[in-house]
């Protein structure tokens, strides 16, 4: 892994499934939460297998504009905007196919034990790639 900036956001395209919308064209939100998290875990892998064990502790997600069947593909967009010690916060920005925000979403995460159950600190590996796509660099 490489300590290079980044020039922007981690980026990953999702398809907007047949089955993911409604009776009216209409991506659930429940949906768009699943391509939040599926763009989450492609950026947590994006430098091989970094750290350990995380959890999310909390997730909010603010609907801007529908994401609709004819909105695909969808583009989400992963950035981090705090850094702790044991935990981070991660934005997420939805896309559609016209670079429009459709959604905007926060998750923080939190390094675990698997073995203790508790939170762990996070490590060198994962702070490197977390700090690579910092919104904010680093003061």
């Amino acid at each position: 892994m490489t300590d290079a900036v980044p020039t922007g956001p981690f980026r990953c395209t999702i398809e907007v499934r047949w089955g993911d919308s409604d009776r009216l064209g209409h991506v659930n939100n429940a949906k768009i939460v699943e391509y939040m998290q599926e763009a989450r875990v492609k950026f947590l892998h994006s430098a091989g297998s970094v750290g350990g064990a995380v959890v999310v502790r909390r997730m909010d997600a603010e609907f801007l504009l529908p994401v609709k069947d004819d909105s695909a593909p969808v583009t989400v967009e992963v950035e981090v905007l705090h850094l702790g010690t044991t935990s981070y916060t991660l934005r997420h920005s939805v896309l559609d196919r016209d670079g429009r925000l459709c959604v905007r979403g926060d998750a923080v995460l939190v390094g675990f034990d698997m073995r203790a159950e508790t939170s762990r600190p996070l490590d060198a590996a994962e702070r490197a790639l977390l700090n690579r796509y910092r919104a904010v660099p680093a003061a």
